[in-house]
């Protein structure tokens, strides 16, 4: 299983709010579960695009954790679609599918796709499943 590393706060918005599409700037042919990360690292720009401010202040802000789940459904190029979420010239990533994690599960993230140990895929997908039965 993949993971992916997000900025917070955009992956609270993925795992605790509307937030299906995620913006890139590189591609990849990889469709199926994920692991959403977050980042240790903060948008300072966020507060100017999050749509729903009160929101914001809400989410957890987690940081340098897996915090949810997700399925990567599709990839496509900007066409000024995908709003509000959506940004002009670079790829949307579609996700479906989320499930944020009751307990967050600490590890460092990396930059593009990467496999995490399978003790903290194990971790991750254990509280998905716990929660679902």
């Amino acid at each position: 299983m993949k993971s992916l590393t997000i900025k917070q706060p955009w992956a609270d918005a993925i795992a605790h709010s509307t937030k299906r599409t995620e913006n890139r700037t590189w591609t990849t042919r990889h469709r199926g579960p994920i692991l959403i990360h977050a980042s240790g690292a903060y948008d300072q720009t966020a507060g100017l695009m999050v749509p729903d401010l009160a929101a914001l202040h809400s989410w957890p802000d987690c940081r340098g954790a897996i915090i949810a789940t997700a399925d990567l459904v599709d990839i496509h190029f900007a066409d000024g679609c995908c709003t509000p979420w959506g940004e002009p010239d670079v790829y949307h990533w579609q996700l479906d599918n989320v499930h944020a994690l009751p307990e967050p599960v600490l590890t460092k993230g990396r930059q593009q796709l990467w496999n995490p140990a399978p003790a903290i895929i194990r971790a991750a997908l254990d509280q998905i499943e716990e929660d679902e039965s």
